[in-house]
């Protein structure tokens, strides 16, 4: 279930979902889905990992892995220059930090291309715990069909701006491309599962 507050907690797989403010829209051309990736991984891929996404006009999903407590402790003492205070500092809230960090940041360098002012995104992240052995395969699913979901094309596979191709490709990805292939079973079996229409079992 979605939950604007539920903590990111080190180890754990999560959904992440946002969008605009009002009807407006967060791309408004094709450099703009690519500038927003690479902030992604600017400020998030210290203290995650991605196995997804889709980027739509108005809003985006991630399939994220929060990457082990000793690595974001360093990453805290490296951002923050002093050590982590167990009694004082809050882990969740950094990692929510780096994500919230990311969002301004493509916000004010897209209020300065587009003479815009004020906030683009909702105030919150919805956030979704995974389960890896039941929900993965779901999710995986359901985010690489959101654009037909809204009917911005036809097909899997035929949206620029989602992580469906990237999986399939042997070309080099920041992803975690073999991990996601293997629980599916295997590339084929990749395909196979995102042909389905409605999958029941899923979960959101």
């Amino acid at each position: 279930m979605n939950n604007y507050h539920l903590a990111l907690l080190p180890g754990e797989t999560y959904h992440l979902f946002s969008r605009a403010i009002g009807g407006e829209r967060l791309f408004l051309s094709e450099e703009h889905y690519h500038f927003f990736l690479r902030k992604i991984k600017q400020h998030t891929s210290a203290v995650c990992d991605l196995y997804c996404y889709a980027l739509l006009p108005n809003h985006f999903h991630l399939l994220v892995s929060i990457k082990e407590n000793e690595v974001i402790v360093q990453h805290f003492k490296e951002i923050k220059k002093r050590a982590f205070d167990v009694m004082k500092d809050n882990l969740p809230d950094f990692i929510m930090e780096r994500f919230s960090n990311c969002l301004n940041s493509y916000t004010k360098s897209f209020n300065k291309v587009n003479g815009r002012k004020g906030a683009l995104f909702m105030d919150y992240m919805k956030r979704s715990l995974v389960s890896k052995e039941a929900d993965f395969t779901n999710f995986v699913w359901y985010i690489h069909k959101n654009a037909v979901h809204h009917q911005l094309v036809k097909s899997v596979g035929d949206w620029k701006y989602d992580s469906y191709r990237s999986l399939l490709s042997e070309a080099p990805t920041s992803l975690l491309r073999d991990e996601v292939i293997r629980w599916f079973g295997g590339r084929e079996e990749f395909i196979k599962f995102h042909q389905q229409d409605v999958d029941p079992k899923i979960n959101l």
